[in-house]
């Protein structure tokens, strides 16, 4: 399907000053926007771009998904998936990806009424997925992630055209201080940032390893954290961060000895649906943007 006009042009030849969102923030109003959330949590992700529950899920809850995880880091054949990012070493997993699709515990859990309810109540209605991943950092090994707005890859290489998704990431293993825990700019969302440089074909090739091409400029970053600062939420194992598909984020090398894993799961609004890349490109792998099937998840029972 293809996109008319692009509203929010990137990957450009020059310097293009950020510009002030188009899109709610919040897309339920009125009687929709009753949910799980309170109106001042809401009013919280519309200020902020994110929102996070220190063991959203006990640890019993996540003992299954622990168990799995191990048994990912040993697994020789999975390694070798095209979904599954390595560090440049060649040896630790960096991200595994489409792992809804590889795991039916997992896919499970993106139907969580409890997940899927907040989901809609910020949507504004019914959501697919549109990428689900797992992001590793073992111990003294684990590369960082490069500031960056979800929503300028998503729409420039998988062509998303309207700011209408929601990631939850949840924490697998404790994040702390030291393991390198997902940084966000609190205000970020509320602009949209132009990045320099045409995308190559192929690029998550690269860019899933160390992000050059839809990187930000420094003095767009800049101008974000001098009004937003820079948060950090962190927590033990079961811990869920919400955050907007615009809102700037990154995270620091792990320099500790402990590991950190975080499941991300990308919830977009089924009236967002993916057009032709606004890049020019050819879309990416289903693993890394769904195509497939925008049907409507349904919490489970």
């Amino acid at each position: 399907m293809k996109e008319t006009q692009d509203l929010f042009p990137t990957r450009l030849e020059r310097k293009l000053g950020m510009f002030e969102r188009i899109d709610p923030v919040v897309h339920s109003e009125g009687k929709q926007r009753k949910g799980p959330l309170s109106e001042a949590e809401l009013d919280e992700f519309e200020r902020k771009g994110f929102l996070s529950f220190e063991g959203f899920f006990n640890e019993d809850e996540m003992a299954a998904f622990l168990d799995e995880l191990a048994d990912y880091e040993n697994d020789d054949d999975l390694k070798l998936s095209e979904g599954t990012i390595l560090e440049p070493s060649k040896q630790e997993i960096r991200s595994i990806f489409g792992i809804h699709e590889v795991s039916e515990r997992f896919s499970r859990l993106t139907r969580d009424p409890r997940l899927l309810a907040m989901v809609q109540q910020i949507l504004g209605g019914d959501a697919y997925i549109h990428q689900s991943r797992i992001n590793y950092k073992p111990g003294f090994k684990g590369k960082g992630f490069d500031w960056h707005s979800d929503f300028e890859t998503w729409h420039s290489e998988d062509g998303m055209p309207r700011m209408r998704s929601v990631s939850c990431s949840i924490i697998l293993t404790e994040n702390g201080e030291f393991n390198g825990p997902l940084m966000l700019v609190p205000g970020s969302h509320n602009y949209f940032v132009p990045c320099v440089g045409r995308t190559p074909e192929n690029n998550y090739k690269e860019s899933l390893k160390s992000q050059e091409i839809g990187v930000p400029d420094d003095a767009s970053l800049r101008e974000l954290m001098l009004k937003g600062d820079i948060e950090a939420p962190k927590g033990p194992v079961g811990s869920l961060v919400m955050f907007e598909c615009n809102t700037m984020h990154g995270s620091n090398i792990n320099m500790s000895c402990w590991p950190r894993s975080n499941l991300f799961f990308v919830y977009n609004s089924v009236e967002n649906t993916l057009h032709d890349p606004y890049c020019g490109n050819r879309p990416r792998p289903e693993f890394l943007a769904n195509r497939k099937d925008w049907s409507a998840l349904k919490p489970l029972k």
